[in-house]
């Protein structure tokens, strides 16, 4: 029986006839241990830390917060887009729209080599569809592709079976993941600090994620500049540790 304003992506008990093998793949995609690049990039916080913009905790949080923000704005309405219709031309035309959205050379190449990196470990590990392999394989030989992370990761979601609003959830999952790991690295939060900010900032993710969710493509917008130019300025740096 349905209760009334249950979500449409509830999570259903796998049957013996569908089988629990799409959920270990799911669970394979967002584990961190799979090597898409993301831990090359800081989302722009070894800049932001060089300029003293996240000193204290308290810096810290906010600033994953507001990186969730723009994700949730900007990149939600791709992944949304390529998850109601995960096909080869709606993906080579997110692509080329992200590619004119993201002005910022340094976030537009960490955008590039995450996805690139996706679609190839995704197209060799999830050999269960091989659509994910005859499509990287067409858009290398045409080379129109500049392979952003979002409309792919949107891609390979649909593909393995997430719902549009549980892929939209994953991209932020990932994100906060990924951003608090490279404060880890970057000595701003240890360990054990990283894992309780993760847990206590999840509350927020949840409700950026449902303000941004379900979004057209032309209503994706940055509503945190800052961060924006924080990130450009990271070629800039000295000394980094991180390629974004």
């Amino acid at each position: 029986m349905e209760v009334e304003g249950q979500e449409n992506d509830r999570y259903v008990e796998p049957s013996p006839s569908t089988g629990f093998a799409q959920l270990w793949s799911q669970w394979q995609l967002l584990d961190s241990v799979l090597p898409t690049g993301g831990f090359a990039h800081s989302f722009g916080l070894e800049s932001a830390a060089q300029a003293r913009l996240v000193v204290l905790p308290e810096d810290l949080e906010t600033y994953v917060i507001h990186v969730l923000e723009n994700t949730g704005s900007l990149l939600l309405p791709f992944i949304y887009a390529i998850t109601i219709s995960p096909d080869e031309k709606t993906w080579h035309k997110l692509d080329k729209f992200l590619n004119a959205t993201l002005t910022n050379d340094v976030s537009r190449k960490a955008s590039m080599s995450q996805g690139s990196a996706l679609m190839r470990v995704a197209a060799a590990v999830f050999s269960e569809v091989p659509l994910l392999k005859i499509l990287r394989s067409s858009a290398l030989a045409t080379g129109v592709i500049a392979f952003h992370h979002a409309p792919i990761f949107g891609l390979v979601c649909a593909l393995l079976g997430f719902g549009p609003e549980i892929a939209q959830r994953a991209y932020m999952f990932v994100t906060m993941r990924d951003i608090i790991s490279a404060a880890t690295r970057l000595n701003l939060v240890g360990p054990l600090g990283a894992a309780v900010l993760q847990h206590r900032i999840a509350p927020v993710a949840e409700e950026l994620s449902k303000k941004w969710m379900n979004r057209a493509v032309d209503d994706a917008c940055q509503v945190c500049p800052l961060l924006d130019l924080v990130q450009g300025c990271h070629g800039y740096l000295f000394s980094r540790l991180f390629c974004s």
